[in-house]
């Protein structure tokens, strides 16, 4: 079966860049193959604060938003962020979807693509990669960055030049790690049975 990675729009702020560049990664990803390739936009989900009372571990979910979610999340090998640089960090929307569930993000690889103003995100992106390895969700090294100041300079997002080989090198590394940890989680699924 085709591994299954979702690109994971970060932001739901009106106004937003984030939806131009995620029209243009989901493109690039869809060129480059090796998986199927589908967008969440966190917009597009009644998450809300969170409000499920239990620990997420347990998946005891009292509320049917988050069951949806985490039958999405748990749906997909792996993932790719694209999150902006919001003071320092990434968005609260982002965090937010993270935290509503656990296990199913366990045992999957995730890339990065960051971008913001003189930063370029970088600084969201290591904030990114702490929660998610609490997470348990292996992030791969390559982590393209899109300064929102060159890239928007005309008004509509226009790719640096090497951005699209620099999310392809990305995206190896998420299909690699993506095949090994559907190896992982396989084996947990048969110890769990078995147990």
């Amino acid at each position: 079966m085709a591994l299954r990675i979702a690109l994971v729009l970060g932001s739901t702020r009106p106004g937003r860049r984030g939806d131009q560049i995620a029209a243009w990664a989901l493109d690039t990803a869809r060129v480059h193959g090796g998986a199927d390739y589908e967008l969440v936009d966190l917009a597009d989900h009644n998450l809300g604060n969170l409000d499920e009372p239990g620990n997420p571990n347990f998946q005891q979910y009292q509320h049917d938003h988050t069951r949806a979610w985490g039958e999405l999340v748990d749906g997909f090998d792996g993932f790719v962020f694209l999150v902006p640089e919001y003071n320092h960090s990434f968005p609260g929307a982002l965090k937010n979807a993270l935290d509503y569930v656990y296990r199913e993000w366990n045992d999957k690889a995730a890339g990065i693509i960051s971008y913001g103003g003189w930063a370029a995100g970088v600084r969201a992106a290591e904030a990114l990669r702490l929660v998610l390895a609490e997470l348990q969700v292996a992030t791969v090294r390559a982590q393209p960055t899109i300064s929102t100041r060159a890239s928007f300079a005309t008004g509509a997002f226009a790719p640096q030049e090497g951005l699209d080989t620099a999310v392809s090198g990305l995206l190896d590394q998420v299909i690699a790690w993506s095949g090994a940890l559907r190896g992982v989680r396989e084996a947990r699924t048969q110890a769990d049975t078995a147990a």
